[in-house]
C-alpha cells in the first residue's frame, strides 16, 4: 500500500522536478552563452539544494572542514542513486564529474552536467581512453574531479568493487584523494525502483583527504582497498 502511495506521489514530484529543472537550465544557458562560469556554479548548487527541498528531504553533511578551498582533490564516493550527484553538487559545486555517457542523455539533467564540466565515460577503446584521460588531467589542473569508482549504481545496497580509473589520474597528477560516503541514497531511489522512498534518512560523510605519500608507493590493488575501506568505514 505504501509503495503505491509513494509511486503516485513520485509521479507528481518527478513532474515538478522536470519543470523546475527546465527553468534552471534556461537560466544557466544564458550564463553559459555569456561564458560566466561563476554564476553557473552558484546556480547549479542552488538547483541541487532545491531538488532536496522539493522531495522534502534534508541531509547532514559531516566533515566539511576536510575540504580546503585552495586545494584540489579526486573526490571518490560510493554510488547508489541518481541523487548522489545532486547531493555532492549541493555542497561542492566547483567539481568536474567523470561518469557514464548515458547520463548526458537524461532530459535536462544531462544539460546541467554538460555545463558543469562533465567528462563522459565512453567505450574504452585506445582512442577513447586517451581522450578521456587527457580531459580528466586537464580538468584536474584547475578544479577537483569527482568519480564513482564502482562505475554504476549498486543494485543491492552493497558497495561494488572499484575500477582502477581514478588511480591513473592519481598517479599522473599532484592531487590527493578525498573519500566521501553517501548514506541512505539507495533506500531513497535505487536504480532498479521507480518511486522515491520519502522515509529514507540521508547523510554525507566527507573523510579526511588521503595524502599522496600514504598511497603513491602502494600497488593499484592496495590503493583501491585503502580508499574503499575508508568509504565503507562510515557506510550504513
Amino acid at each position: 500500500m505504501r509503495s503505491r502511495l509513494y509511486g503516485l506521489i513520485s509521479i507528481i514530484v518527478f513532474a515538478i522536478l522536470y519543470c523546475h529543472t527546465a527553468i534552471f537550465v534556461f537560466i544557466i544557458l544564458i550564463f553559459a552563452w555569456l561564458h560566466l562560469k561563476g554564476p553557473i556554479r552558484i546556480l547549479s548548487q542552488l538547483w541541487a539544494k532545491s531538488i532536496f527541498l522539493i522531495i522534502g528531504k534534508k541531509f547532514r553533511v559531516y566533515g566539511k572542514e576536510n575540504i580546503k578551498k585552495e586545494e584540489k582533490y579526486i573526490l571518490v564516493a560510493n554510488h547508489a542513486s541518481l541523487f548522489d550527484i545532486v547531493a555532492i553538487m549541493s555542497f561542492y559545486p566547483g567539481v568536474s564529474w567523470f561518469g557514464h555517457e548515458r547520463l548526458l542523455k537524461v532530459p535536462l539533467f544531462g544539460k546541467i552536467l554538460k555545463m558543469t564540466d562533465y567528462v563522459p565515460f565512453k567505450e574504452p577503446t585506445v582512442k577513447n581512453t586517451k581522450e578521456m584521460l587527457e580531459q580528466l588531467l586537464q580538468k584536474s589542473k584547475y578544479q577537483s574531479v569527482a568519480i564513482f569508482p564502482e562505475g554504476t549504481r549498486t543494485l543491492n545496497g552493497k558497495i561494488n568493487d572499484f575500477y582502477r580509473g581514478f588511480i591513473y589520474l592519481f598517479r599522473t597528477s599532484e592531487i590527493e584523494i578525498l573519500p566521501v560516503t553517501l548514506n541512505g541514497f539507495y533506500k531513497l531511489k535505487p536504480k532498479n525502483r521507480f518511486y522515491i522512498n520519502f522515509d529514507s534518512k540521508l547523510d554525507v560523510i566527507i573523510h579526511k583527504p588521503i595524502r599522496r605519500e600514504e598511497l603513491i608507493e602502494k600497488t593499484d590493488t592496495e590503493i583501491i582497498e585503502t580508499v574503499k575501506s575508508v568509504i565503507e568505514s562510515a557506510y550504513q
